[in-house]
């Protein structure tokens, strides 16, 4: 549901030593922010902790206080170091239950998988009051609890349950954006950069130098929910890098 009328936020914690350690490249940052900005939601933060109870409690209370949405992805898995459930029903001062819908979930997945152990049963734990996100790939659901998602770390079933949460959070306006590239280097348009976002107050734009062909260029990024908007600010960057003799590249370079 949108409500353009005003911007809807979240963060996300990405949760395990495994990342933090390097041996885990993290590949659900991305694939979170694209999400919410389908949604029409803005990412605004985002932190990597260890499997850590207090690291957990203390990102997962800041982050959903100044947010509408707070996503966690990672430990939730059936090993003795899959803490989150138990460190967010810490955060949100409420015990953690054996859910009954995912109790039967799970034990439908693995009757011809070996059963349900105990071990795979500590999947079907939920804060208590949460309700399920679908998993179509394990059979072990992620967990809603108030404006927290709790998911999985595997990237391939994170995508699943955001695709199962698609159109189900209210949103604002989609975030809209355009990119131009130019030779030209950032301290030679810093004035102009910033000029052009105080002209147009609904627009921000990002600036990403690189260095390529011998020489130093930068892509632009204009972003805005409002599209006409968007194409004005884009339309005074390009005039205003032509000012100065510089080529704007639609698309970015």
């Amino acid at each position: 549901m949108a409500n353009s009328s005003r911007i809807f936020t979240a963060a996300l914690v990405v949760i395990g030593d495994e990342i933090l350690s390097g041996r885990t490249h993290d590949k659900n940052i991305a694939q979170v922010a694209a999400w919410l900005q389908v949604q029409g939601i803005r990412l605004k933060e985002v932190r990597v902790v260890a499997d850590d109870t207090p690291a957990i409690i203390e990102a997962v209370n800041i982050l959903r206080a100044r947010n509408d949405y707070l996503f966690t992805t990672g430990g939730i898995g059936p090993t003795h170091d899959d803490i989150t459930v138990d460190a967010i029903a810490q955060a949100l001062g409420v015990p953690v239950i054996v859910h009954p819908e995912a109790r039967a979930i799970l034990e439908d997945y693995y009757t011809t998988r070996g059963g349900l152990t105990e071990a795979r049963l500590r999947m079907a734990r939920t804060p208590q009051g949460a309700s399920l996100i679908p998993n179509r790939y394990t059979g072990a659901p992620g967990i809603r609890a108030g404006n927290v998602f709790i998911m999985a770390g595997v990237p391939s079933i994170t995508a699943g349950m955001l695709e199962a949460l698609t159109g189900t959070l209210e949103g604002g306006a989609p975030l809209l954006c355009e990119t131009i590239g130019c030779w030209v280097g950032e301290s030679e348009v810093a004035d102009l950069l910033r000029e052009t976002e105080k002209a147009h107050e609904s627009c921000q734009i990002g600036s990403y130098p690189f260095w390529g062909e011998g020489r130093t260029g930068a892509n632009f990024v204009i972003r805005s929910i409002d599209r006409e908007h968007l194409a004005a600010c884009t339309r005074a960057l390009v005039e205003g890098l032509g000012a100065l003799g510089r080529e704007a590249v639609p698309g970015g370079i």
